[in-house]
């Protein structure tokens, strides 16, 4: 099966997609537990597997200790270098793109991947790698990981929205903009839904100055969104984590 795609810059660094990791075994814990074949479908790992590595220690941690990640590259180079780092049928390396190289795994994380296409060709990525029934975890992420955001999509349709951040670090919400996932980052333009959300985060920010910290801010900042209408979801648990996730389209 010829892989779907092009090869795109694959640098990485340890410990980057730790809070994407973190929702993905949450939001897909029963999916997983549940599953004959729990396999997770790393797509675009990069230049080293180590994201690839660190998500299976996770899951199987976190979720199931079988749980089985294959890492996918379309430059067979970087497939070749990843070799060293396989645990099979745990941990495994292959070429593939979008087609998922004819597996059918439960979920698929693609970070920072769908950000170096345009985004045009966006819609018919989701579908492609949601063909098989997988929960695709879609996004984009700064280079240390402390800033983040993510669709949850399930047959080609884009569910929820998450913003993530590591709080110590977080001067202002306004730099999620820059880290939207591609179907987004052209539409934070007034009179777009995300614009509007991006607005009032900031707003709830600027209002919710706080003498305790950033992770009391952010808890109060986000409890303001919701009660000014914005259907928040998850719950204090998820949010002291630096989280904010709502339904997609973003929308009150």
């Amino acid at each position: 099966m010829k892989p779907i795609g092009a090869i795109t810059r694959g640098t990485t660094n340890p410990n980057r997609l730790r809070r994407v990791d973190s929702f993905l075994a949450y939001r897909c814990e029963i999916d997983l537990q549940n599953a004959r074949v729990p396999l997770v479908v790393d797509l675009g790992y990069g230049a080293t597997p180590v994201t690839a590595v660190e998500l299976r220690r996770r899951l199987s941690v976190t979720v199931r200790a079988d749980v089985a990640v294959v890492g996918l590259e379309i430059d067979p180079v970087r497939v070749t270098d990843a070799q060293p780092f396989a645990d099979p049928p745990l941990l495994e390396f292959r070429r593939g793109g979008f087609e998922l190289a004819g597996l059918a795994p439960v979920v698929v994380r693609a970070f920072n991947v769908l950000r170096q296409y345009a985004e045009d060709e966006v819609a018919a990525a989701w579908r492609t790698m949601t063909a098989s029934g997988a929960v695709l975890i879609e996004g984009t992420c700064d280079e240390l990981g402390r800033i983040g955001t993510w669709a949850v999509v399930e047959a080609g349709t884009p569910r929820t929205l998450t913003l993530s951040a590591r709080l110590p670090a977080l001067e202002h919400p306004s730099v999620f903009a820059e880290r939207l996932p591609k179907a987004l980052i052209h539409h934070n333009v007034p009179g777009h839904p995300v614009h509007e959300l991006l607005r009032a985060l900031s707003r709830a920010w600027e209002t919710e100055a706080t003498p305790f910290g950033p992770r009391q801010r952010w808890l109060a900042t986000v409890r303001r969104m919701r009660d000014e209408g914005w259907p928040v979801l998850d719950g204090p648990a998820r949010w002291r984590l630096g989280e904010l996730t709502l339904p997609w389209p973003v929308s009150r």
